[in-house]
């Protein structure tokens, strides 16, 4: 005979099995529009930092995996998308990682041509100070526009520094550090364009990151 307290320890087992289903069910169903949602967000990134809204779902699946520590900044595989035209390749977009900020790594993301000519740059991660480090994000000044259309090369790099390095690029008072690590980083990933001219070539084998 089935006693009270078995009677509820089945019903409850029974709500919990039908939570289950329904919570499977919901989720399953909201996949799709999660999927869209997180296309949406990558390519709106990747506009952000590619002339005319060039970004496409072409340009996701055009992706590379390379690990290189000193131009990259991380030792795991940084993400780079090839944007194409009638030409060939336009642009590289590539993920990479400013190891030295204040307060640890800085994430970004930086769009340069094959000649090494940086289109646009963006933060996407970072742990820098509030009201002094955190000015290197678009929303809370235009400091990162300050790279788009400059040229990276062997022969330029004394440039690219902050002022109070001798360099082209403002500091901000009272934290020196944040975009001296920011300099650095993006004139890297232009000088892993010059350097590595087969990125071109190699085959897609990444999904998109970001």
């Amino acid at each position: 005979m089935i006693t009270p307290i078995s009677k509820n320890a089945l019903l409850l087992a029974l709500v919990a099995l039908v939570c289950v289903a329904i919570l499977g069910l919901v989720n399953q169903l909201a996949q799709p529009k999660i999927a869209e949602q997180q296309l949406a967000n990558k390519l709106a990134i990747l506009n952000d930092v590619l002339p005319q809204n060039s970004a496409s779902a072409s340009l996701l699946a055009d992706c590379i995996l390379v690990t290189n520590l000193p131009l990259l900044g991380r030792p795991t595989p940084q993400a780079i998308y090839r944007l194409r035209d009638e030409q060939g390749i336009s642009a590289f977009v590539i993920e990479t990682t400013a190891p030295d900020g204040y307060s640890g790594n800085i994430d970004l993301i930086v769009a340069v041509t094959p000649e090494g000519t940086i289109l646009g740059s963006r933060v996407l991660n970072h742990q820098e100070t509030p009201g002094l480090g955190d000015k290197i994000e678009r929303r809370r000044s235009d400091w990162i526009d300050s790279f788009s259309q400059k040229q990276v090369s062997s022969s330029n790099e004394a440039r690219w520094a902050v002022k109070k390095d001798g360099g082209q690029f403002d500091q901000f008072t009272g934290a020196t550090i944040t975009p001296r690590a920011i300099v650095k980083a993006i004139y890297n990933a232009g000088m892993l364009v010059l350097q590595q001219p087969e990125l071109a070539n190699r085959p897609a084998n990444c999904g998109a990151s970001l």
